[in-house]
């Protein structure tokens, strides 16, 4: 069994008198300990993946599997429960909170779940040690997004998903996030998934997930992932 199993998943929304297949029986494996970079133009149905694969949103027919969990199944309490425990997320624009310091933002995620790493660990690892004690304002945005990945880590999730994480980033800072990820799921063997509408972002990744329209049109695996920081776009 691999660790993610999406089979035959199917998200659909009514939009009066329309129906809109957001995905529209999709299915692909990730294994674990993989970076995996789930790719697609807009409205495509990468995000609803995400949402599904997080357990935000639940799919309207077709099972999703988490590392022998029947997720697709889960209650309101359960999937509560899930996105606490399971689940790190890093989006676009940081959400962090701004009248807490770095390592305040970042034990703020860890109170929340079972078996949480420490805040200055964390910060150490995505190298903002010596900015732990500073507020968000008083970070650039890589910064930022450093204390967001930072936070999804210290609840040590079973997996990372990263939306559009250098979305709101300059090219220079957007790669040293990328190499961040990328150096994560090597150096902790965590299973982290990206979802990107940029392209070139595929090299970095051991498996690639191509949507269009609701349907993953290619999977394929990648031997040799190039390192993030050679990777231009």
């Amino acid at each position: 069994m691999a660790f993610v199993e999406f089979r035959d998943v199917r998200k659909t929304y009514q939009m009066g008198d329309i129906e809109v297949h957001a995905v529209d029986g999709m299915s692909f494996d990730i294994e674990r300990g993989e970076l995996v970079v789930i790719v697609g133009p807009s409205g495509a149905g990468k995000t609803t993946v995400l949402n599904m694969l997080g357990g935000m949103d639940a799919p309207t027919s077709g099972t999703i599997t988490l590392d022998g969990q029947l997720i697709s199944s889960f209650g309101e309490r359960e999937l509560t429960q899930y996105r606490r425990h399971s689940i790190g997320f890093v989006f676009q624009f940081y959400n962090l909170v701004q009248n807490l310091t770095a390592r305040e933002n970042v034990e703020l995620a860890s109170q929340i779940c079972r078996d949480p790493l420490p805040a200055d660990e964390v910060l150490a690892q995505v190298g903002l040690a010596a900015r732990r004690d500073n507020f968000p304002a008083q970070l650039s945005g890589g910064e930022q997004q450093r204390v967001a990945i930072a936070r999804a880590l210290a609840k040590n999730p079973k997996l990372v998903l990263a939306d559009e994480p250098t979305g709101a980033l300059d090219y220079v800072t957007g790669k040293q996030i990328l190499g961040l990820l990328q150096d994560t799921c090597r150096s902790t063997g965590r299973t982290v998934a990206i979802v990107t509408h940029n392209t070139a972002f595929t090299q970095i990744a051991d498996r690639v997930i191509e949507v269009r329209e609701g349907q993953a049109r290619r999977v394929v695996t990648n031997p040799h992932p190039t390192d993030a920081s050679l990777v231009e776009w």
